[in-house]
Formats: C-alpha cells, structure tokens, sequence
C-alpha cells in the first residue's frame, strides 16, 4: 500500500524492485506537483537515508507500507523565512561570542565557534538565494548590497584568519558582521511579504 498525504495511490508495491524505485516514480509523475516531501514511513516508521542512494537498499518485498507526506512549495518557504529570523539571532550571538573569545585569547575554542558560525552564514545565504529564486522575488538593491556586503566580509574574515590576526578578526565581527546582520533582518521581512503575495496570488 502507497499512501500520499492520506490518500492512497494505484501505484503496486510489488511493482518495484526497491523503495528508490518507488520514490523516483512517485516525484517524476503529477502526485507531488508544486509540492514538497517532509516526511516518508516505511513499515510505520520514519525513513531518512544516512547515505546516498540507501533507498535503493530497501527491498520492496521488506516494505508492507510506505506513506509520503508532503506540503504545499508556498507553505514550506513561508515556514522558511520565518526560520530565517531564528537563524540571523543565532548568527548574531555567534559572532558576539567569537569575538569575545578571541579577545579573552581563547583562541582554540573561538576559531570552532567561528567555523560553526561560517557554516551557519553560508547556509542562511543558500536558503535565501533559493527563496529568491523559487519565488522570483523583487529583493531589490537592498537584496544585492546585503549579499556583497557578507560575501566580501566572508571572504576577508578568511585572510584574517590564515594571518591569525585573532584581534583583527574580532573587530571585524563586532564592527561589521553584526551590523550586516541587523541589515538582513529588513532584507528577511522583505522577502516574506514577497512571498506570501506569491502564495496568494
């Protein structure tokens, strides 16, 4: 039995070889138009693959039921941009944190803190890219200045860092990462409404 957001398909378990199989028919026929998959169950249970490609290891004749949920695009990058919001707090107390770390010459521990923190931005940054592009957002002058703006900041943070000029590198945090950040707060609200008329319309 195959089950989409509760409503089960025609589709035969014993049709296929493995669940791979299964969910590539599924995503290349209309059942997930304009739709996004947050949860698949297998047997009851939740199924998220560790590696690449561990579909393909689960036999069908071990499947007894696979149920598929998803939500609508539009409900999903609402749900997103208002994570956004969480995920610039946390960047902010990120870097505040780094740089007193560095300047309290805690060197080791404020260099992994500041590689979460690069990670954190370079994710946040993907995120808002695909928004913007999923929705043809208008983002504006606003959009393009905040994107050179982290990008640059990015790109010098890691010269400082291969320099270790740890001082540097906290003022650089303190003095222009943070303000960057409150800017991305407008940017963020920006890009909700833009989506919500999208979603609307």
């Amino acid at each position: 039995m195959i089950v989409i957001d509760g409503r089960q398909t025609d589709m035969k378990l014993d049709s296929f070889a493995n669940l791979e199989e299964i969910l590539v028919k599924v995503l290349t026929e209309d059942y997930l138009e304009n739709r996004i998959v947050t949860d698949v169950l297998v047997n009851e249970e939740t199924f998220s693959e560790i590696y690449p490609h561990q579909a393909e290891d689960v036999q069908a004749d071990e499947i007894r039921s696979l149920e598929i949920r998803t939500v609508p695009v539009g409900e999903m990058a609402v749900n997103i941009s208002r994570e956004l919001y969480k995920v610039i707090q946390v960047m902010t107390s990120g870097a505040k944190q780094v740089a007193t770390l560095f300047r309290q010459a805690d060197d080791t521990e404020a260099l992994e803190l500041l590689q979460d923190l690069i990670d954190v931005t370079r994710d946040f940054m993907g995120m808002i890219s695909t928004l913007r592009a999923e929705f043809s957002l208008r983002g504006g002058v606003d959009f393009q200045t905040n994107v050179d703006q982290i990008s640059d900041l990015l790109t010098e943070m890691t010269e400082v860092l291969e320099n270790e000029d740890w001082i540097l590198l906290a003022d650089l945090l303190e003095y222009e990462f943070l303000p960057v950040c409150e800017n991305w707060k407008q940017v963020i609200q920006s890009l909700r409404e833009d989506i919500r008329k999208a979603v609307k319309g």
